[in-house]
């Protein structure tokens, strides 16, 4: 099922089914397990990682399967809305497999997690903080704390911004560069002078960002407003969403941009592991 604004998520939907990113249920099944329940929701993690629709006979091969087990338990996943059948006598995932996986995001209250370093970080800098997830080529502000100080940025709560010049994209982006880099240079439109415009130098800025942790925006996306992003992870490694602050470039010098970014790579880092034990 190859939708590229959903790979965000795919190892969301094999945490919900099976509790890890990668458990092959059928080697799982026990007295307290019942086994055409594990086979039918190996078959579904099958279909939602798979690129493209799979037949019986190659999903069969694959579980270690017959194929009149297989093609019944396709059949009842039809049934139920999880699976699609197509013409060619091929299967795929639907909606309806990603839509369990969003829930369990949702149910991570990733807003309260994330506050009290949000709040750390505000109390720390006065700057405006935001805690923001992808949205295909964008990332959405799903959460900020206001900055304190009298020259301060402004983006709202509910607003968006291109992922490949502000600083929560930018780390987004470095996340899943592999996934995104044939999309986003087709995307790499300029904002400001300082906006990375060409595939090259993103590649540069996407390694260094990777390598040190943090991604820095020196007023890509707005005139002398710089932002500085890292990224939190689920614990199936998935890149969930991105905690940042936003400052005037009036308010900054080298030494605070250096404690800034070490600051907000560390709140990151607190945050993925508290989603870690939240989900244990």
């Amino acid at each position: 099922m190859a939708i590229p604004r959903l790979r965000f998520w795919s190892e969301t939907i094999h945490l919900t089914l099976s509790g890890t990113a990668s458990t092959n249920l059928t080697d799982k099944i026990g007295t307290t397990v019942d086994s055409t329940l594990a086979k039918g929701l190996r078959v579904l993690e099958e279909l939602a990682a798979s690129a493209h629709p799979r037949g019986v006979t190659e999903l069969s091969r694959e579980l270690a399967l017959t194929k009149s087990n297989a093609h019944r338990l396709l059949r009842s996943l039809s049934h139920l809305g999880y699976v699609k059948s197509n013409a060619n006598r091929t299967y795929e995932a639907t909606l309806k497999v990603w839509q369990i996986g969003l829930k369990v995001i949702e149910n991570l209250n990733i807003n309260a997690i994330a506050e009290p370093e949000m709040q750390r970080l505000s109390d720390m800098t006065g700057e405006a903080i935001y805690l923001a997830v992808p949205d295909d080529l964008s990332v959405i502000y799903i959460d900020k704390v206001e900055s304190t100080r009298p020259i301060r940025s402004f983006t709202p709560k509910g607003g968006s911004a291109p992922i490949h010049c502000v600083g929560t994209g930018k780390a987004l982006l470095s996340a899943n560069y592999g996934q995104l880099r044939n999309r986003i240079k087709e995307r790499l439109v300029g904002y400001t002078d300082q906006t990375i415009t060409e595939i090259s130098k993103l590649d540069k800025d996407m390694a260094a960002t990777a390598k040190r942790g943090y991604a820095l925006d020196k007023g890509e996306y707005r005139e002398n407003i710089y932002s500085f992003g890292a990224t939190i992870y689920l614990p199936t490694g998935e890149a969930i969403a991105a905690i940042g602050v936003s400052a005037p470039n009036i308010n900054l010098n080298k030494e605070r941009i250096v404690t800034i970014c070490q600051a907000v790579q560390s709140a990151a880092t607190r945050v993925t592991q508290l989603l870690q034990t939240s989900n244990g």
